[in-house]
């Protein structure tokens, strides 16, 4: 793996994206462990792209404008429907853990949807990873596998990151009650701005 391959996933990775904003979300609501969670079903969200990618699949995708057009609209309307309930949200937020009221499968449920819904990922592996692969260094799709696992790793790693930052700072933000209901609002709009990000680009 040269130094681009590494420098293009970090910069791809560490973008502000919807996983991202997910992740510190549950890190500044729930805590380090939800986040963690969070980073880990986010991960798993792009495994699906990755195996599209890896078996061809995403060349149907890019081949169907219907295909293409009807999971991205999912997507969309998903983000739309997290910036809904975000905003609607008035839970009191605490410091304390043991008062977490998200359960570790609904936050990996709803962090894979995330990614799951994002046609342009296996798009992206599928202009991306063959990029990577070096003519006689052995069958292609065994290197594209290592080189999207790679991928997901350095995926959860700085999700992660982010994770546990946001949840360091938590009990600071949460003593602020006006900070709490600007940063829900904040969410809420982000997911809507990536919605239409998402939404609005052509293949």
């Amino acid at each position: 793996m040269d130094l681009a391959f590494w420098l293009t996933t970090l910069v791809v990775v560490a973008t502000p994206g919807t996983g991202a904003v997910y992740t510190v979300s549950m890190g500044l609501g729930q805590g380090r462990r939800a986040s963690l969670v969070a980073a880990v079903g986010c991960t798993l969200g792009v495994l699906p792209h990755l195996l599209a990618a890896i078996t061809g699949l995403a060349a149907l995708l890019h081949a169907s404008a219907l295909a293409f057009q009807t999971l991205k609209y999912a997507g969309v309307a998903y983000l739309v429907f997290l910036a809904w309930q975000t905003w609607r949200d008035r839970t009191p937020l605490v410091a304390d853990d043991s008062a977490e009221t998200r359960t570790a499968r609904s936050i990996v449920r709803e962090a894979v949807l995330i990614n799951l819904l994002n046609p342009k990922l296996t798009i992206f592996f599928f202009a991306f990873l063959p990029l990577f692969v070096q003519p006689g260094a052995g069958e292609g799709w065994v290197q594209m596998t290592v080189l999207g696992l790679v991928f997901m790793a350095v995926t959860l790693l700085v999700f992660a990151g982010y994770g546990v930052l946001a949840a360091a700072v938590r009990s600071h933000v949460l003593q602020r009650p006006s900070v709490v209901a600007w940063l829900r609002r904040t969410f809420a709009a982000t997911y809507l701005v990536l919605a239409g990000r998402l939404a609005l680009p052509e293949r």
